[in-house]
């Protein structure tokens, strides 16, 4: 039903307008009368329960960031099955983003293209939902996704992160720091070492015993991710994502045309799949066993997700594939992960 509804329908629309549609879904599977028939539907196997961060995850599989940008739909995943939800990403200051359009569908790469600019209602607006939410007995982990506000200055990008992390740390399952976007001006100089400890080490004291994650681009070279991950460890933090989106636009079968006409911005689904793997194997490398690894980036199948956990990963992100699996992606991966 989907394969067809994508087909003759939402492919048509316009992709930032079509998530709008399916978020409005999402957000009404999410309301407590209407939320236990999803629910039973998807729920994980007992089984597939995974602890990570020291917190209980009913899957290994979750919604990276960027799919649920201000806290609105993530009951309604967590009735679709999904084993956590990272929403965001939040900036203290709220912000509309790139102007549009800024989200493009590269189809026969089964990938995406945007450059959204983290475009969300600002940590006062999350922290609202937020604490509504941790009202409930039933719901996904949350982790919450912080990046720089783009009218601050890059010399000011710590404060601003503090700022962030100390509104809506105390809501969150988990917290992470977004220094991989290519969509915000200067942002990815961040993950330089000489800058990013600075940063890391003064959100994690803003975090206090909430757990601390830093998010990872694809295109740092191998010795950049490996000195990464040593000041990680090093500094305290609980853990690392690999991979964000991608400049590169290598090996791609969509024409030329078609990608140059989506223009700028970072690339996601299953052409990242490649090089997030290789990260991922290079954080594990350099990390203990304790420290955790969450990897995203070209996730689509149950064989994915075993691929990933097979290298080293505590727990396994996507987002892109929704676009192109649909509503019911969450339980088919759970129920390939019973196959296993």
């Amino acid at each position: 039903m989907y394969p067809f509804l994508f087909r003759v329908v939402l492919s048509r629309m316009d992709p930032e307008t079509a998530h709008h549609a399916g978020m409005a879904v999402i957000r009404m599977l999410g309301l407590p009368a209407l939320s236990w028939a999803p629910r039973a539907l998807t729920k994980p196997d007992p089984s597939l329960r995974t602890r990570a961060l020291g917190l209980k995850f009913d899957s290994p599989f979750g919604v990276a960031a960027g799919f649920d940008k201000n806290v609105t739909g993530a009951q309604g995943l967590w009735a679709l099955g999904f084993g956590h939800v990272e929403v965001g990403t939040v900036t203290a200051i709220p912000q509309d983003g790139n102007p549009r359009p800024r989200l493009f569908r590269l189809i026969a790469d089964r990938a995406v293209v945007n450059r959204m600019g983290f475009n969300n209602r600002g940590a006062d607006a999350a922290a609202k939902r937020l604490t509504s939410l941790r009202r409930r007995s039933k719901r996904a982990v949350l982790g919450v996704n912080i990046g720089k506000s783009r009218v601050v200055d890059v010399e000011d990008a710590t404060a601003d992160y503090v700022r962030s992390a100390t509104r809506l740390a105390p809501l969150a399952d988990y917290l992470v720091v977004n220094v991989s976007s290519p969509n915000t001006p200067g942002l990815r100089g961040l993950q330089a070492v000489e800058t990013l400890r600075p940063l890391l080490e003064a959100v994690l004291a803003a975090a206090g015993a909430t757990p601390l994650l830093v998010k990872i681009a694809p295109d740092l070279d191998d010795d950049e991710v490996l000195a990464i991950a040593a000041l990680a460890v090093d500094a305290g933090l609980a853990g690392i994502i690999a991979t964000n989106t991608t400049i590169s636009r290598e090996g791609l079968t969509t024409p030329d045309d078609v990608v140059a006409a989506a223009g700028a911005g970072g690339l996601s689904g299953a052409p990242l799949k490649k090089r997030a793997l290789e990260v991922l194997r290079l954080v594990r490398s350099a990390v203990p066993a304790e420290f955790c690894v969450i990897s995203a980036g070209g996730v689509e199948t149950a064989a994915d997700v075993r691929e990933r956990q097979a290298a080293g990963a505590d727990l396994v992100q996507g987002y892109s594939a929704f676009l192109y699996r649909g509503p019911l992606w969450a339980r088919q991966i759970n129920r390939g992960l019973l196959g296993r």
